[in-house]
């Protein structure tokens, strides 16, 4: 009977923040803390965290490279092994657009960016750097103060200095390193596989009380994750044509088995009061959603014809237009933003993912496409939010960084890697953080080129708390190993 009992209550309480009744100004069951920490949120105006996760571990010493002589020649040393070297061509290398030239040929040189060095001057200073070639935009939107990269972050419960420290029994590592699964959690919740409330989702909980709904704190365009999950706020769910639906329902399917009356009747069953007590919660729960949908899609679907549409991507590979569903998310997130007003939102956190980058294999060509769609789609944020832009923060994350050695077609799983951070108040045309040593066999790494991080994951989640509102003693609440880091990499205004 116990266990009935607290399986019920947790029911309730689920049931009671998932639907939050439409038309309440206020989160229901919301942390006491929210309340200390919305005055803030409020006085400053409408903001929204977007997490771009890259699923499968970025090569992202691809990504972003360190392009001096001492560390470009260690660069090609280690990846340019046969039979398939993984080296990109150097600033400078001219583009063949021969139809038939080679895929690195026809990129051309790695794209030179140049850092301010205004936040971290030494060492980062003594090198020259440069982004992935099929990054056009990225290294536009460096160069024009908008977006800022994250040198060697991760996973960590305390900072580890050197590779003696990372093997001295005496200190503490994250568990279960370099599997998927389990780091994808802790970049997410901070914690291993099982997780079931994310960083993001304990920042909803600070701030859903703001909103005029708490149903529309944390939104994810990428399905489930746990990164979005809260103790009071529940993620939800979207497509590019609004809020995913009940089928069957009228305003979703306009005939149920060929009878528009069929869809009614659906909907008087699932939404029927009941004195049982589960019944009666399902169907409560049910009604909030059918509501909500539609104050949703009232708020969203105007925004069609304000948001502009994507500019056509063109694959690398092919050198054909395709579709990039990455840019299709984020103009989702955009069309949103631009409905925060119509939806009561001051503050929100946003998901979006893309996948594919577990690149054991075949690295050259999958990964020049995964980093073309993904500067397409980050500048097409841009260029979408406008003037806007000063009003969101967006952040890329991934289960880990990859090897810097090459098994002679990819990479294999590592620890440490390098992130954007874009916005309006991001203080781009930086890099923040130590940028490691490249090669192999020095302190900076842990075995096969994984770079073991200077930067940890509650760092960069601290620094957008402190953007959104949030206060240091609440940081500490949902950022349990802050305390141990400095709290502020110093990346937004």
């Amino acid at each position: 009977m116990t266990k009935i009992n607290a399986s019920r209550r947790e029911f309730l309480r689920a049931a009671s923040v998932l639907g939050g009744t439409v038309g309440s100004a206020a989160a229901p069951l919301a942390l006491n803390l929210s309340m200390m920490g919305n005055a803030a949120a409020q006085s400053t105006g409408y903001r929204a965290i977007v997490c771009l996760f890259l699923y499968g571990g970025n090569d992202s010493a691809n990504m972003v490279l360190p392009t001096d002589a001492t560390s470009w020649s260690a660069y090609t040393s280690t990846r340019s092994t046969a039979p398939d070297p993984i080296a990109l061509r150097p600033v400078g290398t001219a583009r063949d657009l021969g139809a038939n030239s080679a895929l690195l040929d026809y990129l051309g040189g790695v794209l030179p960016v140049t850092p301010d060095f205004t936040q971290f001057a030494s060492p980062n200073n003594t090198r020259t750097y440069a982004v992935h070639p099929a990054m056009p935009e990225v290294q536009s939107l460096f160069s024009q103060g908008r977006l800022g990269i994250v040198a060697n972050a991760g996973p960590l419960v305390e900072p580890l200095a050197n590779k003696a420290a990372y093997r001295s029994s005496a200190t503490r590592k994250p568990a279960k390193l370099f599997s998927h699964n389990d780091q994808q959690s802790t970049w997410q919740a901070l914690a291993p596989e099982g997780a079931r409330v994310g960083w993001g989702g304990r920042l909803g909980d600070l701030v859903a009380s703001g909103n005029g709904q708490a149903i529309f704190t944390n939104i994810s365009a990428a399905g489930n994750a746990v990164f979005m999950a809260g103790n009071t706020v529940f993620q939800y769910q979207v497509g590019s044509g609004g809020a995913t639906a009940i089928r069957g329902l009228p305003g979703v399917d306009a005939n149920l088995f060929g009878s528009a009356a069929a869809g009614t009747a659906l909907q008087n069953i699932v939404t029927a009061d009941n004195q049982h007590l589960f019944a009666k919660e399902y169907a409560a729960i049910t009604r909030r959603s059918v509501d909500a949908r539609v104050q949703f899609q009232a708020a969203y679907t105007p925004t069609d014809t304000v948001v502009p549409a994507i500019t056509q991507y063109t694959s690398p590979l092919t050198r054909l237009p395709a579709n990039n569903a990455l840019a299709t998310q984020l103009r989702t997130v955009a069309r949103i933003i631009a409905a925060s007003t119509a939806l009561g939102a001051t503050r929100q956190v946003f998901f979006v993912s893309m996948g594919g980058f577990d690149t054991h294999d075949n690295q050259n060509r999958s990964h020049a496409d995964l980093m073309a769609r993904l500067s397409h789609a980050i500048g097409e944020f841009d260029r979408i939010l406008g003037t806007a832009r000063g009003q969101v923060t967006l952040f890329t994350a991934s289960d880990f960084g990859r090897t810097f050695t090459s098994n002679g077609d990819g990479t294999d799983h590592g620890w440490g890697s390098h992130h954007f951070v874009y916005g309006g108040a991001v203080r781009g045309r930086e890099i923040y953080g130590r940028f490691p040593t490249v090669g192999l066999n020095h302190d900076d790494e842990v075995g096969s080129g994984s770079f073991l991080p200077g930067v940890a994951v509650d760092q960069i989640g601290g620094t957008l708390g402190r953007w959104f509102g949030v206060s240091d003693s609440n940081l500490d609440t949902v950022f349990p190993n802050l305390n141990r880091f400095q709290r502020d990499l110093g990346f937004i205004v």
